[in-house]
């Protein structure tokens, strides 16, 4: 990764920046003077960053020569000094690399969506391992993992579930789960010991606002009806349970996870705001580039970004060919391994398309 050239891209356009910001007649167009600011602000930033980076590393390399020559009383002291600097360069590089990796959506919340593909009753009972590896992630990360709707199987698969998940980094973390999860194993309900193969999909949606989805009430339509499934005496009673759906784009939302209609209605529409939301950005990247990675799709074998293999152990993300044999440590909630790779890769392309380009990535 030519980190070194993308940086320099970076320094020439600051010129650019600095002398459009000293032209007059900016003055006049406060739009443009802000625009010019919030860039001038990023690409320094970014600078300044890589510039204390660099000078980081070169106090490390005068540590590991006074290593070289150090006697035994100051070894200790010279590799405990070494080994904290390594540390704090990692984390600084790695902060640095996010900077050149801003997303339309790069907020902290996300709604996501797991749906049984291929496979059955295995397929659900896969989601089910699904969900609850997100759940323990989220817990990992001290974010708050609040379930929006959930209908199980009979066996404890998942028909379908839609959760919230809330605090810091979540959208940069999470953005990689969206696609078709693979699994591969002898099901508990199969008595031959044959492996199966079936899928899951994931989707990730960024959680927004009623100001930045605006939604018309003349273009919905909400019916009620009663719940379904597990819920004793309240189940089939009252009309708690709530369908949306967004007559222009025939987008559909039911929720009935709740004994209120209120609450129901109002997490339906959260959950339609954030399909809207993600079907506009979709086509705003679609105006400047391909887009970069593969959405939601049918759950059919052949469109998968992942494969779980219980038999081997193995995990494999197909994207950036990376296999780890931790299978169970990663269905524990351990994914940060997977999505460091996971972010390096993109943010490797990332920068040869801003070295491609001799622009730089500028916040949005």
């Amino acid at each position: 990764m030519d980190l070194a050239g993308v940086i320099e891209v970076f320094r020439k356009n600051r010129e650019i920046v600095e002398k459009e910001l000293s032209d007059p007649s900016v003055n006049d167009d406060p739009e443009k003077l802000a625009e010019l600011g919030k860039k001038h602000s990023h690409i320094t930033q970014v600078v300044s960053s890589y510039d204390s980076i660099e000078a980081m590393k070169r106090e490390l390399r005068g540590w590991k020569e006074m290593l070289q020559e150090a006697g035994e009383d100051e070894r200790s002291i010279i590799e405990k000094t070494i080994d904290d600097l390594e540390e704090e360069i990692r984390d600084r590089e790695m902060g640095l690399l996010l900077m050149l990796l801003p997303e339309p959506s790069a907020r902290n919340n996300i709604i996501a969506e797991i749906r049984p593909g291929t496979g059955g009753e295995e397929a659900a009972l896969f989601a089910m391992d699904l969900f609850r590896l997100y759940m323990r992630f989220s817990e990992r990360n001290s974010w708050k993992f609040e379930v929006i709707e959930m209908n199980e199987t009979d066996l404890g698969g998942i028909r379908e579930a839609v959760f919230a998940i809330k605090g810091k980094d979540v959208f940069s973390k999470m953005r990689y789960e969206s696609g078709v999860h693979r699994v591969q194993r002898v099901p508990t309900t199969e008595s031959g010991g044959r492996i199966h193969t079936s899928t899951v999909s994931v989707a990730i949606l960024t959680a927004v606002s009623e100001v930045e989805v605006k939604l018309d009430p003349s273009e919905l339509k909400i019916d009620t009806f009663r719940s379904s499934g597990a819920g004793g005496q309240h189940v089939n009673k009252t009309e708690s349970a709530v369908r949306v759906t967004h007559i222009p784009t025939g987008l559909t939302v039911a929720v009935q996870k709740d004994r209120s209609q209120h609450q129901n209605k109002a997490k339906a529409l959260q959950i339609l705001r954030a399909k809207l939301y993600k079907i506009y950005e979709d086509q705003e990247q679609q105006k400047t580039r391909e887009k970069r990675r593969s959405q939601i799709g049918t759950g059919e074998r052949s469109e998968k970004i992942r494969t779980y293999n219980f038999p081997q152990n193995r995990v494999t993300d197909h994207r950036i060919n990376f296999t780890t044999y931790r299978l169970p440590e990663i269905l524990d909630g351990y994914l940060d391994e997977l999505l460091m790779k996971l972010t390096e890769a993109d943010i490797a392309e990332r920068l040869e398309e801003i070295k491609a380009a001799n622009l730089p990535t500028t916040t949005r």
